[in-house]
């Protein structure tokens, strides 16, 4: 990379910073000799669980199998439909129909990117068991209505957190404002782990004692495997380092903020259309995510002027060859958002002066 340009994502400066911390921490783990389902990861796992606001974790192997033992462990399976926003990030979906399950996709509100609220009840079928909403970018999906349809319907909520860790809906954290919260610490997250990891979060222990079971091959005594599982793990290292990273994700949350803001503030430039937060909403902003019509020239124009930005993601689940029965869907908001979207850099350890030159090359910019 130019050393000039202004970095997507620094990961190695973003983890340099707890250096020494994370080497006691991996340390600690060498020395104990118990390298899965130790002590480390009974730790974090409680420790996330009181941030969360919630009495569970179950460390697993990452975000997909999060979700994956979710509905595992509802006992969602073939023909059961499952709402879930049409603007998501494909694993989402893989999750649903990974049991069997059918995905119903509901367009998202084009000044969030979540999933629009006053869409959900139209969706509703006699079949369906679920609604999956995903807190995109960062922003807390709005819950009051949808826990209010959820409620009358009978139907569960479960949340995919994987880029929103912190954040709050109405003073909630996200993870305690559903039935069941699937969270991945992929390296690039707010929480992030030095390889894949993730994590559920639940106050129900009925589910989370039957979730803890499907991810170890379907057993709760060892060798008496009562159902097919899975074998997925969140392993010592990965929860020692997560520990270490908890500590700092409030702080590392309000220097994103504070960029967002930076932003939001001095950004001016017609052809750009910035993202807008919900009131109930505190955001986190994993990605600072904005639009244009010719998405392609403005990253173009960016690199051209030492910017590293990114696209998420440049084409919807239903138009995926992987969903090529979906392919003739017509989803106009969720294919608008993924023609234009782009994404800036913003991360913890951005310095003043690259926020400066973020902003500058955008207000350069011309369609």
């Amino acid at each position: 990379m130019n050393a000039i340009m202004v970095p997507f994502l620094d990961l190695h400066a973003i983890n340099e910073r707890f250096r020494e911390e994370i080497d006691a921490a991996v340390k600690r783990v060498l020395d104990s000799g118990w390298y899965l389902q130790s002590r480390e990861n009974e730790a974090f796992c409680a420790e996330f669980a009181a941030y969360c606001g919630v009495r569970r974790v179950l460390g697993v192997a990452n975000g997909l199998d999060a979700l994956d033992i979710i509905i595992r462990g509802y006992g969602f399976g073939p023909g059961d439909e499952i709402i879930v926003p049409a603007n998501t990030y494909i694993a989402t979906l893989l999750a649903i129909t990974r049991n069997g399950c059918v995905p119903v996709l509901v367009e998202p509100a084009i000044e969030t990117y979540n999933i629009d609220p006053g869409l959900i009840e139209a969706a509703i079928t006699p079949k369906t068991r679920a609604i999956l909403v995903v807190h995109l970018y960062g922003q807390p999906v709005d819950m009051t209505p949808i826990r209010a349809i959820a409620g009358r319907r009978g139907l569960k909520i479960i949340e995919d957190a994987a880029q929103a860790h912190g954040a709050r809906h109405k003073g909630e954290r996200v993870g305690s404002l559903g039935d069941a919260a699937a969270f991945s610490f992929y390296p690039g997250k707010n929480l992030g782990a030095l390889g894949d990891a993730g994590g559920i979060a639940t106050n129900d222990e009925e589910l989370y004692d039957r979730m803890r079971a499907i991810a170890n091959y379907g057993a709760r005594v060892k060798y008496e495997h009562a159902e097919k599982g899975v074998n997925s793990r969140l392993d010592e290292l990965q929860a020692a380092v997560l520990g270490v990273k908890l500590r700092h994700l409030d702080d590392d949350n309000r220097k994103r903020g504070a960029i967002a803001k930076a932003y939001l503030e001095s950004i001016r430039n017609d052809d750009i259309v910035l993202p807008a937060t919900h009131p109930d909403a505190d955001h986190v902003w994993h990605l600072f995510v904005v639009r244009a019509k010719n998405r392609d020239a403005l990253l173009r124009h960016l690199e051209a002027n030492g910017v590293q930005a990114q696209c998420h993601y440049p084409a919807p689940p239903h138009k995926q060859k992987a969903y090529s029965e979906w392919n003739s869907m017509q989803l106009p908001i969720t294919e608008r958002i993924h023609r234009e979207v782009a994404s800036l850099p913003i991360s913890p350890v951005m310095t003043p002066g690259q926020v400066l030159r973020v902003i500058g090359a955008v207000n350069a910019y011309s369609s």
